[in-house]
């Protein structure tokens, strides 16, 4: 079984930043993927940004150039770093993982809310 816990939500201001924080109970680097997804109220949940166990990463086009996604392994922590951010970055965001197993794990999530 393993373990995610988001951290990092918050209020901030259209133009505003924010970095999100997903700590892992196991060793990241043994997952197929760590990758952070996003639902806005009566929408679906869609992919943010992946982080992938060889190192490759991946953005939604609506994200790409104002979101980053990084990894810190000794910590076991996957960060999503927001820049720019738009009332449409609105969510709640979510970690996930996916392990050779072929176990899929999610976080319980944070609100994130961007408005003046």
């Amino acid at each position: 079984q393993v373990q995610l816990v988001e951290s990092g939500g918050g209020l901030v201001q259209p133009g505003g930043s924010l970095r999100l924080s997903c700590a892992a109970s196991a060793n990241i680097l043994s997952f197929n993927y760590m990758a952070w997804y996003r639902q806005a109220p009566g929408a679906q949940r869609n992919l943010v940004a992946i982080f992938t166990v060889t190192g490759i990463t991946n953005y939604a086009p609506s994200v790409q150039g104002r979101f980053t996604i990084s990894r810190d392994s000794a910590k076991n922590t996957v960060y999503l770093q927001m820049n720019n951010l738009k009332p449409e970055d609105t969510a709640v965001y979510y970690c996930s993982t996916n392990t050779p197993e072929g176990a899929y794990y999610w976080g319980q999530g944070t609100q994130v809310t961007v408005s003046s």
